[in-house]
């Protein structure tokens, strides 16, 4: 319920207001019909067991006062319906369920595609498996799947995007380290960072250590598993033990290597770095809501100071792959633009992703948003 509400909580906040005369003052009681309109209007419950419950919840919630208030709004809502969502979706926050500034950026850089990149946002994300071939095959994972009778089919050259989403733990052979969960659009980074035996690498942010483990997976490498957070780290360990994979694990900040590295070029480097996440709002329906428009430039500053800093530690002919998990261009294209401005010695590599423009991935059917950037230092 609070996935579903945050979901779509544009068009939930101006449905509410147009229900009441004056915006509440009390977040509870606000918060309390707002998840209850989500479950009028998505789920499957009885529209007058919701409204008994919420009026319950209020005297539960020591709101004995909003009583009257709570069962008139949500019957009101049950009344007039069709005629509050037409009117709701007058509004753009209304309609797509994102802030503004976020519609209208995207309006600009996707001119073609902005309202279904929207609309995409707002639907439940795929699950998609990454098999490692270092246990089985991708073709021998899949009949296991049938045989226990769960669906899915082969979209990459280690994934299978189940037809129904389902817990971890009833996966076959997951305990054992046969398979993980991970995006089939996060699944390209290992495949275009291009690994082989023996060469030295560095996952720069590497938490919770999905593409650090698949690049274990590939080749026998000598990996460096960085994290800013020690906390963070443990995860990573717990993913390499599950899999049975050996690197080193390192507390460090990524734009200060003088504290943690050797001195030793690497010959690949990933640079995963924080960004607005906003290509993962599916799984993350809260971002929407939390970032500002200011974040942007700041996460785009965070991300110029790590790649000039990473860019120092990578061998002549080695390669950087610069990843983010956002759509928008100023920590997409545009940083990458601004970093082969100032490195002369950096030249950009296309990166075969047949789906994706200028290297960016937008979310559909079978996987979120991702920007890479190949970066091949001469």
């Amino acid at each position: 319920m609070s996935y579903g509400t945050l979901r779509f909580y544009g068009q939930l906040r101006a449905i509410l207001d147009l229900l009441i005369e004056k915006p509440l003052q009390d977040d509870t009681v606000r918060t309390l019909l707002l998840v209850a309109l989500y479950q009028l209007h998505y789920s499957r419950a009885a529209g007058h067991a919701v409204v008994d419950h919420a009026v319950k919840s209020v005297v539960t919630l020591k709101n004995p006062w909003a009583k009257g208030l709570v069962n008139a709004v949500l019957r009101n809502f049950l009344r007039n319906r069709p005629a509050l969502l037409e009117q709701a979706a007058a509004s753009d926050e209304g309609r797509y369920s994102h802030p503004q500034w976020w519609i209208d950026k995207l309006r600009r850089q996707y001119p073609d595609q902005w309202a279904t990149l929207l609309e995409v946002n707002n639907q439940h994300p795929p699950m998609t498996l990454r098999v490692n071939r270092r246990v089985t095959s991708v073709e021998a994972y899949l009949a296991l799947l049938a045989q226990k009778d769960m669906e899915g089919r082969i979209i990459g050259e280690s994934a299978i995007l189940l037809e129904q989403p389902l817990v971890v733990d009833k996966l076959p052979g997951f305990a054992d380290g046969a398979v993980s969960v991970q995006d089939a659009g996060a699944q390209w980074a290992a495949q275009l960072l291009d690994v082989a035996a023996g060469m030295r690498v560095l996952d720069a942010c590497a938490a919770p250590g999905g593409k650090a483990s698949h690049l274990l997976e590939l080749a026998d490498i000598d990996l460096i598993a960085l994290d800013n957070d020690a906390e963070r780290l443990k995860k990573i360990e717990q993913n390499f033990r599950r899999l049975k994979l050996e690197a080193r694990c390192v507390a460090g900040d990524a734009a200060k290597p003088g504290d943690w590295w050797d001195g030793k070029p690497f010959q690949r480097i990933l640079a995963d770095v924080p960004c607005s996440a906003s290509g993962v709002v599916r799984r993350h329906p809260d971002i929407k809501w939390l970032r500002r428009e200011a974040d942007i430039l700041s996460f785009a500053a965070q991300q110029a100071e790590i790649l000039d800093a990473l860019w120092r530690m990578l061998d002549r002919g080695g390669k950087l792959l610069y990843a983010t998990c956002s759509v928008f261009a100023e920590e997409n294209q545009e940083q990458v633009a601004h970093f082969l401005a100032r490195h002369e010695d950096a030249r950009y590599l296309p990166p075969p992703l047949p789906e994706a423009e200028n290297g960016q991935l937008i979310p559909n059917q079978q996987h979120d948003g991702f920007y890479y950037g190949l970066l091949y230092k001469s």
